[in-house]
This record gives structure tokens, C-alpha cells and sequence, in this order.
């Protein structure tokens, strides 16, 4: 963030009216014009995700210093300014914490801006309009961190409005009850409602953890690093502080991996992939030449129950693509459904889960010619290491992810980082976690990740086609990604 050489809006009632409608759905146009201030890179994304409609939960997960509280006190000021009789909640980990940090910076930003105390007034508790001041509110909240879930949901009660707003900083370290009771802002049809939260990556539990992981699907995550090599860095850490904290400690080092680069410490003892490792690979970028000559395999998960989902995934070489997802259709629909993508892709292997019901979409793609290949989950390994052959594809898949391109596919976030291994069984091999046991812990199935685990199941030969050639339209893979039709 940085200061413009020009004054902050200072603009007559009248002159708000047409402005207001300027920055009803453009909070970074907002800060340029009533702050006179220009946000960092990641701050300008932060805004815009706050301000999409289709997407009203927003997470910060940032390094230490980059300026988060600045973005959440922008947001605040940027809703109560442009929702008639808004009403926004405040919180932070501890009264004092909220009081020494995010308040202390709205109180800032506040002093900087005419128009905000032309038309609102600030106290230590309230933020609100002069002209309604019991309608139209921020209020700062606080709850005791052993309280009891109804007390949590006590504190944040109270919003009663046709536009509210919750913010929850220092999230990391909240009771899992505060942020369900945050959920509660969404239970009023035809509301407008906001929930803004911000952390540091500290721990791989709590509630930043389980937004990063389990709920990824729900959230738009904004990743905020003072990582010396990332272009969209924070510019408030200080980049030789950086490189000699990296330079000193390394970047697997805890205390850097939160501070300085954003990422949550290294991956629990029992877990096969960290939540840093996947988002990574959802943002990496393979050159198109690498796929030549390598063969295209499908993974078919085929659902069992109720509310699994039956998934196809395409994989070549280091790259996977969009997913398929398919939901209560019965076996031969199904196997239409994989032929389908079969004639589009014409891939090189096809494996399927043929355990339970799947063996009949094994038999149905044999009768229509495909290369299909059925595979038992709790099946004999090619190797001794494992315990079956399920835990050998996620063990071979894990290795894989740590330097490829996966498609931005928020559930498959918490799928890849959910599932823990051990070696407490009776064989002493590696056992991998299974869907039962997953399912007491609250998670569901990973049908998304057992059918990328499935394009692992056996090594694959090339099959040189006449239309190989070419095959990738797009400048890049991650352009293909975002464009099936250019794969075949």
C-alpha cells in the first residue's frame, strides 16, 4: 500500500450519491478515492474477492506484517460506506488484540478520510452513522476463548439488517464454535452477508486450517507472502530481512515458513501432503512440451453410497486436468458418461475402481472396446512397502503433486491433505487411512483424489495417434486447463 500525491474524497452530499454508485461493487476504486491510497497487488485482490456477490466468504492467510489489518479496515469502512443501514461485527482473538490492532487501524484510516467523518462517527467500541447511529453500525466484539458455544454465538448476535458483515481476525487460534456461529450471518433469505477472516498459517489445526483444507470449496482463499520470489509479495516485509531469514533458517524451517513465506510448518508426522503443497501445485504452470509422447490415463472413482460422487480424471505426464463429477447415476449411464470422455480424450489406460459395484462399469467399458483396466483398492501392491494397493497410488501420487499441475479445484484441497497413513497395523507396512475411519473424524469421502490416485495404478506405455500431434491449442498447460475443448 502507498500514499497518492492528491487529497483524500472530500465530496458534498450530493456528489456521494453518484460516487457511492461508482464504489458500490469497486472497493479498490474506494480506497483510491477516499483514501488517496494505492493497495499492494495481493490488498487490490483481497478487495475485489470481498466485493464478488457469488462469493461471500472471503480468508486471509497471510505471513506476519503484510498488511491484512489494513485490508479488513478498508473492507469495513468500503461496506458501511456504500450499504444503507449496514451492520458489521468486529472480532479479534482477545479484546486487547482487537482494540491494539484491527480497531487501531480502521480508528487510522478513519482520521485519514474527511467524507468518513463528515458522515460517520468513531468511538472505542462503535463505528457509526451520525445521522443513525442505532441502524446503521460497526461494533467490536469479544468473547472469552473457554466460552461455551452459546456464548460465542451471544457475541455474535445482534445483526439485523438487509446487508451485514462479519470479521474475524487472528483467526488461527479461535474456539471451531466461533466460526460456526459466524455461519449463522447466511440464514436470512435475501440478506447480503459477508464474512471476512484473516490468520497466520501457525498450526495445521483451528479454523484458518480446516477454510485451507476441508472447506476450501466454500472460501476464496487470498494467500498473502513475504516470500522474496513471488511477484505478488507483500511489499511491507522487508525483502533482505526476508532473504537473510531464508538464507539463515531455510524455507522448511517453521518459524519461516509461517513469518516470512505465509505457509502453514511443515506437514503433521502422518499426513502425505501439506495444504501449501497442493495450493502450490494449483498454481504451477508445465510447458506444453513436456506432454508429447506421454500417454493420457483416466481414473474412474465409482461412487458407493448416497452422497459420494463418481469422478473421472484425466491425467498426462505431470499435468491432471478438470475433473468429471457424476452423481447418482446408475451403472451403465455411467459407463456412458467415461465412454464419452473416452472418444473425446482417447486415452491410453483407462483404470477403474471395480471394487463393490464398479466392477460393472469395468465389464460395460470391455463390451464397447475401451482399454480399461479394473482395480481393487484393498488389492495385492506391485510393492511389499504397502499394506494394499490404494495406499500405493495415493503414496506414488503425493510424490507426484510436489511438482505438478493440478487444476484449481478447491475441494480437492482438503481431499489430498485429509487422509493420514501410519504404521501401527498388524502387517507393520504403510497403511493408509480408510474412508470409515475418515468419516468419524467429520471428513468425506475423497472421491476427487482416489480417482487421480487410480491414474497411478500401474505404469502406462505411449501410444503414438495421428492426432497427438498439436494436441495442446493453448500457449500453456495452464491455459489448457482452463480450456478442455483444446485437448481433443
Amino acid at each position: 500500500m502507498s500514499v497518492v500525491e492528491r487529497a483524500p474524497w472530500n465530496g458534498t452530499d450530493e456528489e456521494a450519491v453518484e460516487a457511492i454508485v461508482r464504489w458500490i461493487d469497486d472497493p479498490v476504486g474506494f480506497v483510491r478515492d477516499v483514501f488517496a491510497a494505492e493497495p499492494d497487488a495481493w490488498q487490490a485482490d483481497a478487495l475485489v474477492a470481498m466485493a464478488n456477490g457469488e462469493d461471500p466468504r472471503v480468508a486471509l492467510k497471510a505471513c506476519k506484517g503484510p498488511g491484512k489489518s489494513t485490508v479488513l479496515a478498508w473492507f469495513i469502512c468500503w461496506f458501511m460506506a456504500t450499504r444503507l443501514h449496514a451492520n458489521l461485527l468486529a472480532l479479534s482473538i482477545t479484546a486487547d488484540n482487537l482494540r491494539d490492532n484491527l480497531w487501531k487501524e480502521l480508528a487510522v484510516w478513519y482520521g485519514m478520510s474527511p467524507y468518513l467523518q463528515r458522515v460517520f462517527d468513531f468511538s472505542g467500541e462503535r463505528f457509526f452513522s451520525r445521522e443513525h447511529p442505532k441502524t446503521w453500525w460497526c461494533s467490536a466484539r469479544a468473547f472469552a476463548k473457554d466460552a461455551r458455544p452459546d456464548q460465542q454465538a451471544n457475541t455474535l448476535a445482534g445483526l439485523h439488517s438487509k446487508h451485514v458483515a462479519i470479521v474475524l481476525d487472528e483467526v488461527s487460534d479461535y474456539p471451531a464454535g466461533v466460526l460456526a456461529a459466524a455461519e449463522g450471518i447466511f440464514s436470512t433469505q435475501g440478506q447480503e452477508a459477508k464474512l471476512v477472516v484473516a490468520g497466520n498459517p501457525t498450526k495445521q489445526d483451528g479454523p484458518l486450517y480446516t477454510i485451507c483444507t476441508r472447506d476450501r470449496a466454500m472460501w476464496v482463499v487470498i494467500e498473502i507472502t513475504g516470500d522474496p520470489d513471488d511477484p505478488k509479495r507483500s511489499p511491507r516485509i522487508d525483502i533482505e530481512y526476508a532473504r537473510t531469514a531464508i538464507g539463515q533458517w531455510g524455507r522448511d524451517n517453521p518459524w519461516v515458513m509461517t513469518n516470512i513465506l505465509g505457509l502453514f510448518p511443515p506437514t503433521q508426522s502422518n499426513a502425505l501432503l501439506g495444504v501449501d503443497e497442493v495450493s502450490a501445485a494449483m498454481h504451477r504452470d508445465i510447458p506444453r512440451y513436456e506432454l508429447e509422447g506421454l500417454p493420457k490415463i483416466l481414473g474412474v472413482d465409482v461412487a458407493r453410497y448416497g452422497d459420494d460422487r463418481s469422478v473421472v480424471f484425466m491425467r498426462q505426464g505431470r499435468v491432471a486436468w478438470e475433473p468429471e463429477v457424476f452423481r447418482n447415476l446408475d451403472l451403465m449411464t455411467l459407463a456412458g458418461q467415461v465412454a464419452r470422455i473416452a472418444d473425446r480424450q482417447k486415452p491410453d489406460a483407462i483404470f477403474v475402481d471395480q471394487g463393490g459395484i464398479g466392477a460393472g462399469v469395468v465389464d460395460r467399458m470391455r463390451q464397447l472396446g475401451f482399454p480399461v483396466i479394473g482395480v481393487d483398492f484393498g488389492g495385492k501392491p506391485l510393492s511389499v512397502r504397502f499394506q494394499n494397493r490404494r495406499c500405493e497410488m495415493w503414496w506414488l501420487m503425493a510424490d507426484w503433486v510436489k511438482t505438478a499441475s493440478l487444476p484449481e479445484a478447491p475441494e480437492l484441497v482438503g481431499e489430498l491433505t485429509g487422509v493420514t497413513f501410519d504404521y501401527a497395523n498388524a502387517s507393520g507396512k504403510l497403511a493408509l487411512e480408510s474412508k470409515d475411519d475418515m468419516r468419524k473424524r467429520g471428513l468425506p469421502s475423497p472421491d476427487l483424489a482416489d480417482a487421480l490416485a487410480l491414474t497411478f495404478a500401474a505404469p502406462v506405455a505411449f501410444k503414438a495417434r495421428p492426432d497427438d500431434y498439436g494436441v495442446l491449442v493453448a500457449q500453456s498447460v495452464r491455459e489448457a486447463q482452463d480450456y478442455q475443448p483444446a485437448l481433443g
